[in-house]
């Protein structure tokens, strides 16, 4: 019972995350993003203490519950092994107990904390719901696109018009790399292994199995029943039965509960110890035959040059991510034309983000901001936060901008990296300011009439004034602009813009555009 309710409600979970994820048509309710906010590390860094408390509370009574039940990573790798043994039929994956690799799961958590605290990438990397979410994001949402455009004339030839075409073009060909290789290495051990990436590299689940060595419900081992035959080893995927020492290693066990029931002596349960019918001196002498027992590779001390090495090693990788590489960014700025060229000085982070290094601090490059935004305003960067910060989203105006009404991202973001705002809130939100170039403006250049910045500019930041020969051309009040990019995006003007957005390291609070008298018009017939 215990293992079919784990496998419902995982089942419920990996779907309706993936599906949200993939969901390019806005079917599903945005409230789907309640089972992204119960995430362990989005629920910390958003600051949510009741979720955390509560994943904190249940692993300390009832084990790694978590990573079987709610951690979509650790789902995915399940669903993997169960779709292998499928294929394989008799000739199923059999494990096997295998030591704890205790300092490599220090090694990983070590870098996972440096990642924290300035080198954002690295926390990226090894967060487990991030992974799943760039999984998710740039190799599930990409299928489900296609297969929706396939059905679009499909169900319009049958009388139904509720799927509409979508873009399917890649957002980020680094992200896509980066959710390829991970999707191959975490399959490659799941399907190896069973939970080797959770009880080894994952610090979720490194964090998780310290507190569950306390938890006084757990997979237990009944010695004087226990004949040694292995059928629950055999099963279990985290490799943590010991049926020599008779011992669970709750540190590693997910509480799958796949070794329950295959036990022929029932000598393995989940609940509370059971008090041990031994006599004072059968314990007794077993305890000092622990004593007695010759000491294990765990048991020699550290190398001290090791580890000198290693937090060298580490502290340098870490300088040499948190710095940004002007010289190659530079080198790629060259003129290609006549236009006068621009860069960036500051990225501009979506709306409700508060601040640069605030985003920086919280985001976890999950990427379902991008998946969401429907203008495509949105996309994983590269370099524009540096190395340290490759794949956090960055606002970019060359397939779309950021729709004025949208608060979407805010919606939906787990770690409170991109803040909920209402339509009124982002209507005075300066992420940006415009900034016009005269000498590339085609109106100047070219002496043709043009204004569709004006056109698609939602605040009256940019309008059109007299210029000559009966010709307008663009002028701009920074104060009006909220950093939306309609301007940016519509611009003719190629490679380098007569107009665009620069970014607001803190952002501001825009001028309220000025509202328009309405004239009452009488009319004294049908008006034409």
């Amino acid at each position: 019972m215990f293992r079919f309710l784990r496998m419902v409600v995982a089942t419920l979970v990996i779907t309706s995350l993936t599906l949200f994820f993939a969901d390019s048509q806005g079917i599903l309710p945005t409230q789907c993003h309640l089972l992204a906010s119960i995430q362990f590390l989005p629920a910390i860094l958003a600051g949510s203490t009741l979720v955390v408390a509560a994943l904190v509370l249940a692993t300390l009574l009832f084990g790694r519950i978590y990573c079987s039940v709610l951690c979509p990573l650790g789902i995915l790798q399940d669903m993997l092994a169960f779709c292998k043994r499928l294929v394989r039929g008799k000739k199923r994956q059999k494990y096997e107990y295998a030591p704890a690799r205790t300092r490599t799961r220090a090694l990983f958590f070590l870098v996972f904390i440096i990642g924290l605290i300035g080198c954002p990438i690295l926390a990226a990397l090894l967060d487990p719901y991030s992974s799943f979410g760039r999984i998710a994001s740039s190799l599930v949402r990409p299928v489900a696109v296609h297969l929706n455009n396939l059905l679009v004339p499909v169900s319009k030839y049958l009388g139904y018009y509720l799927l509409f075409p979508a873009d399917a073009a890649v957002t980020s060909y680094v992200a896509l790399s980066v959710a390829l290789i991970s999707f191959a290495v975490i399959g490659y051990l799941a399907l190896r292994y069973g939970r080797l990436y959770c009880n080894t590299v994952c610090p979720v689940g490194t964090l998780l199995g310290f507190l569950a060595r306390f938890s006084p419900f757990r997979v237990r081992i009944d010695a004087e029943k226990c004949i040694k035959c292995k059928l629950c080893a055999t099963k279990c995927k985290s490799s943590c039965l010991d049926l020599e020492q008779h011992k669970v290693d709750a540190s590693r066990c997910v509480v799958c509960f796949n070794c329950l029931g295959n036990c022929p002596k029932n000598a393995i349960h989940y609940g509370l110890p059971v008090k041990s019918k031994e006599s004072p001196s059968e314990s007794n002498g077993d305890e000092l035959q622990a004593q007695k027992r010759e000491p294990s590779s765990n048991d020699i001390p550290a190398d001290p040059s090791k580890r000198q090495f290693l937090a060298t090693l580490t502290a340098v990788a870490a300088t040499a991510a948190a710095t940004t590489p002007k010289a190659l960014a530079e080198t790629l700025d060259i003129v290609m034309t006549g236009h006068k060229p621009y860069r960036r000085e500051h990225p501009i982070t979506p709306p409700g983000s508060v601040s640069l290094s605030e985003f920086q601090r919280r985001c976890t490059s999950c990427h379902l901001c991008v998946s969401k935004c429907s203008s495509k305003a949105i996309k994983p960067s590269l370099l524009e936060y540096g190395l340290a910060g490759i794949m956090q989203p960055v606002m970019s105006f060359e397939r779309g901008f950021c729709a004025y009404d949208c608060t979407d991202c805010g919606q939906v973001c787990p770690t409170g990296a991109i803040r909920p705002l209402t339509v009124e809130q982002k209507h005075q939100t300066q992420a940006g300011q415009v900034v016009l170039i005269l000498e590339n403006c085609v109106v100047q250049v070219d002496e043709t009439s043009c204004g569709a910045c004006a056109e698609h500019c939602p605040t009256q930041a940019v309008k059109m004034v007299p210029y000559k020969d009966g010709l307008t051309i663009p002028e701009t009040n920074p104060a009006l602009c909220i950093g939306c990019g309609a301007c940016e995006y519509i611009c003719p003007v190629r490679p380098y813009r007569a107009i665009h957005v620069k970014g607001n390291p803190v952002h501001q609070e825009s001028v309220l555009p000025p509202k328009s008298e309405k004239k009452d018009v009488k009319l004294d017939d049908f008006g034409f």
